[in-house]
């Protein structure tokens, strides 16, 4: 296993890091009679080959174009889903997961706060045979980092201009704004939320093939 896991990248490692995080407090609350058997081969695949998450910007491509083939649940509780959750999500506090209200062969997108909650939900829902159970990587900060509040990057390329201005889009159309970029040795001023989780603008135009998706099964180990 340490062999498997000095071959991973640094992201790769966080997500293997959060797997375990919730691993530990996943299989400390299991109730007394009740068994949650996971493949550790399975999981540190999955991660390896970015098949537990979606991205940030893959989600909001997907809201953009008005996708209805996936279930996007907030794990965090009812208060903090009311102040702000991304559009079309749906409150299932984290101890409801195992509760019986999500469907095996449905699309699941999770998210908390960060990543350790979602990933604590990913495992059992793994344990228990849900194939298709996403994460949403880096949770709902890196959300509001990528999608909410992008930030410009100092000195761009052309192409990096292009790519600034499409995200500039997205986040107006989700009530976002862009971030200027710091000055040295400074950091970028916080955003306040928006107070409507809906769509506040026409939906921008995005390049083919935008939404991406979690990424195919690739052959052999």
């Amino acid at each position: 296993m340490a062999h498997r896991l000095s071959q991973l990248t640094l992201n790769q490692r966080l997500g293997v890091a959060a797997l375990a995080l919730g691993a530990l407090a996943v299989f400390a609350n299991v109730a007394p009679g009740r068994t949650l058997r996971v493949s550790e081969k399975e999981l540190l695949t999955a991660v390896e080959r970015q098949q537990d998450h979606v991205t940030p910007g893959e989600l909001a491509a997907w809201i953009v174009e008005g996708r209805a083939d996936y279930r996007l649940v907030d794990l965090r509780d009812a208060k903090d889903y009311a102040e702000y959750h991304i559009p079309g999500a749906e409150n299932l506090p984290l101890p409801q997961v195992a509760d019986g209200v999500l469907v095996r062969n449905e699309k699941l997108v999770l998210y908390g706060g960060g990543a350790v909650h979602a990933s604590q939900a990913w495992m059992v829902l793994k344990a228990r045979g849900f194939l298709a159970a996403y994460t949403l990587l880096g949770g709902l900060d890196a959300w509001k980092e990528e999608v909410l509040f992008p930030l410009a990057p100092a000195q761009p390329t052309a192409e990096e201009r292009t790519r600034f201005d499409r995200a500039v889009q997205v986040a107006r159309f989700f009530g976002g704004q862009p971030r200027a970029a710091a000055a040295p040795g400074g950091q970028p001023v916080p955003m306040a939320l928006p107070t409507s989780s809906g769509p506040t603008v026409a939906a921008p135009t995005l390049p083919a093939g935008a939404s991406g998706g979690p990424k195919k099964k690739k052959e052999g180990c």
